[in-house]
């Protein structure tokens, strides 16, 4: 590796004074014939600063530990990652990614390695809205969790407005008519099965159309495939629904099978909203399913921006904001910890 010594001895210069031409302090210190010749000498040289003392130095890496349970290896949540990398990028960070699988015996082994590397600050990234406890070992880092929440609310925290979803939705399938809304929920007890469920539910009340808990069905994850199949089809039949709000998007191209094998037109004889804008899924399903579009990119982008802001202060924004219209977001969110994003309800063809 090239070092200011080699380039001094080339030069025929003091280390000093090259250390003085790299960092930029040579007003009245040191001539222009010399500092363009240390200058062309270094670039000759391909010298590169030495990132690890650059760091010791002045106390920033200018990196930024990306922590995820499961994001880095699956393409559902990926745009996390790529909103995270993007605002990144445009403030002159560089993310370290780190995958633990959701072990937490991994996440404290690689927390330690990655902590070597001295990042400024975290992005905590969960695969799915849930509550959490941030590690001990951010423990006064700036750190920012997304896609989940702080349950000590100590740490500020960037997820979506579940709540709005089940109402969105269901208001959705009011609004083209329905009179018979169902719901086919996920396992009980997780962050966003209670409250898209509330959002169903009050969105019912505000259409004027009486809750039937004949048409609300959970599934546990191990009851998905067949069973589900069977049940959506049993669902259908007997409660005879004209609209339904699934959870997600699985769900609801199981949905799509039932209402078929029972001689129902999707988008006609009943209609379906789902959640995710999982590509997999709603692209192909025919007619294209009206879905709920999770805020991924958002998140990720909206969090490096509110970590950034922790670290360098509000000030590290203010640039961006004409052009950049998260960034004047962020700044108005910054006495708030908990920070819910509104989702976008993307219109297809399956609501009549």
């Amino acid at each position: 590796m090239i070092s200011m010594k080699d380039i001094a001895n080339q030069a025929g210069v003091s280390i000093g004074t090259v250390s003085l031409v790299l960092n930029g302090k040579t007003e009245n210190r040191v001539s222009q014939k010399t500092s363009e010749k240390v200058l062309q000498i270094a670039k000759e040289l391909n010298y590169e600063p030495n990132a690890a003392a650059k760091t010791l130095k002045m106390r920033k890496s200018n990196t930024i530990g990306f922590l995820t349970d499961s994001i880095g290896s699956s393409p559902y949540a990926g745009t996390i990652l790529l909103g995270a990398q993007d605002a990144a990028r445009k403030l002159g960070y560089v993310l370290l990614m780190v995958n633990t699988n959701g072990d937490r015996r991994l996440e404290k082994q690689v927390l330690s390695v990655m902590r070597g590397y001295q990042p400024d600050g975290y992005i905590y990234a969960l695969m799915f809205h849930q509550k959490v406890t941030v590690p001990s070992q951010l423990e006064g880092i700036p750190t920012v969790v997304v896609d989940g929440e702080d349950q000590r609310g100590l740490v500020p925290s960037y997820f979506p407005d579940e709540f709005s979803i089940g109402y969105d939705a269901t208001t959705r399938l009011a609004q083209a008519g329905c009179q018979r809304i169902a719901y086919i929920g996920s396992p009980q007890g997780i962050v966003a099965e209670i409250n898209r469920y509330e959002g169903y539910r009050q969105a019912l009340a505000d259409a004027g159309l009486e809750f039937d808990d004949h048409l609300v069905v959970h599934y546990e994850i191990e009851e998905l495939g067949d069973n589900e199949a069977a049940a959506a089809r049993h669902l259908i039949s007997t409660v005879q629904p004209d609209g339904i709000f699934c959870f997600n998007d699985q769900r609801a191209a199981v949905v799509y099978d039932a209402a078929r094998e029972l001689g129902l037109a999707i988008g006609r004889d009943i209609s379906i909203v789902g959640v995710d804008n999982e590509a997999i899924i709603a692209s192909l399903l025919i007619p294209r399913l009206t879905t709920v579009e999770l805020p991924h990119y958002a998140m990720g982008y909206q969090g490096v921006l509110r970590l950034v802001a922790q670290m360098d202060g509000v000030e590290a924004l203010r640039p961006l904001v004409a052009s950049d219209p998260y960034a004047a977001t962020v700044l108005k969110q910054m006495d708030m910890q908990a920070v819910s994003l509104r989702c976008e309800l993307l219109e297809k063809e399956s609501v009549a």
